[in-house]
């Protein structure tokens, strides 16, 4: 593991940070305390939701963790486009007795506001989602001591995270659960990410700073075969959805091992941009026209997410996972890091074993 990461976390683990609740203090504390890299989301939150959050953190662990913030996003949406989708939800939310929410409720989900507050309560790591931040944010971190982290799908993503002088890329392979982080939301290339080994050796031909793996892992074996093609380490996110910990809601939990779901799917049904999750009744129905338009449907369709909860009604949540959904393990957050270290070693011994022969 590249020394920029062991001086921050011992095991090439890092616990993804999934926004919507499931990364919660408790599992980031967790993660961190076991030799791993905790992280909470910021996505959703107010900053001083934000900061609370990371009070809390800071009276669990002393150990280093990482904030992750979604960069605003462009206005591209089509507000006619959205209107029609909204239109097409009505029985939705006559079926769970509550109103659609605004699609207009903002788009920049307090980035400056949050950043203001990293930069005057400094924590290790900030990583970013959906595009590339200004050199000068990065280099603003750099100066209060924080490094930073910035996901791409692509080499040539990759490469502009590199110019734009972050510390770590996270390669973030199709299979990966919850939102893709391109950075740029282009309809037509719906479909079309690339699978994870093949990404992160792109990646690591392109870029000299290291890179982090994510997209579908949930064993110590798929750590293994990730550093070996280039990774310094790896980030999970399903399998820590279904952590003792985990703030992820109970049926989600439930859902990624229950054989009713299947298949996951990258769908705009929820947020308006592509993300993967279980195949749920939600899903099917309004997966195939929902339109590009982050986060205005994200807006749209969350008081339709929260009635479906209260429900417990699991058809009409955003169940997000990644391809290796099946694997989850329902087990406290630092048990979980010390077997996929053990499953790790065990990998690299065969490994070692194999090329001795």
């Amino acid at each position: 593991m590249s020394s920029v990461l062991t001086d921050l976390f011992p095991h090439p683990i890092v616990q993804a940070p999934m926004a919507g609740g499931v990364s919660v203090p408790q599992l980031a504390a967790a993660v961190s305390d076991a030799g791993g890299l905790g992280f909470l989301a910021a996505g959703y939150k107010t900053a001083d939701g934000m900061y609370q959050e990371i009070k809390q953190l800071r009276g669990l662990t002393s150990r280093p963790f990482g904030v992750n913030l979604f960069l605003p996003q462009p206005e591209t949406a089509d507000p006619a486009a959205v209107d029609v989708y909204a239109h097409q939800l009505a029985g939705e939310a006559s079926w769970y007795e509550t109103e659609l929410g605004d699609p207009d409720s903002g788009r920049d989900d307090g980035y400056d506001a949050k950043l203001a507050v990293l930069l005057d309560n400094p924590v290790p790591v900030v990583s970013f989602h959906f595009g590339v931040p200004a050199r000068e944010v990065i280099d603003s971190l750099h100066r209060v001591g924080t490094l930073t982290f910035v996901t791409a799908t692509t080499a040539e993503e990759a490469r502009a995270v590199e110019r734009a002088g972050a510390d770590v890329v996270i390669a973030q392979g199709v299979e990966a659960g919850g939102h893709q982080g391109t950075h740029r939301d282009s309809p037509e290339t719906d479909g079309s990410g690339i699978g994870l080994l093949s990404l992160v050796a792109q990646v690591r031909e392109s870029v000299g700073i290291p890179v982090v793996a994510a997209g579908g892992i949930m064993r110590g074996g798929q750590i293994a075969a990730v550093c070996a093609a280039g990774a310094s380490a790896a980030q999970l996110g399903t399998a820590f959805v279904a952590a003792h910990e985990s703030g992820a809601h109970a049926l989600h939990k439930q859902a990624l091992t229950n054989p009713l779901y299947a298949r996951t799917e990258l769908t705009r049904a929820f947020t308006g941009r592509p993300a993967r999750a279980l195949v749920n009744r939600f899903l099917r129905e309004h997966g195939p026209y929902a339109p590009a338009a982050y986060p205005e449907v994200h807006h749209l369709t969350a008081p339709l997410r929260k009635a479906a909860a209260k429900a417990g009604d699991a058809q009409g949540l955003a169940l997000w996972a990644g391809q290796g959904h099946r694997m989850a393990r329902e087990l406290p957050a630092g048990q979980l890091v010390e077997v996929l270290v053990a499953e790790l070693a065990a990998a690299r011994t065969a490994l070692s074993a194999g090329g001795a022969r």
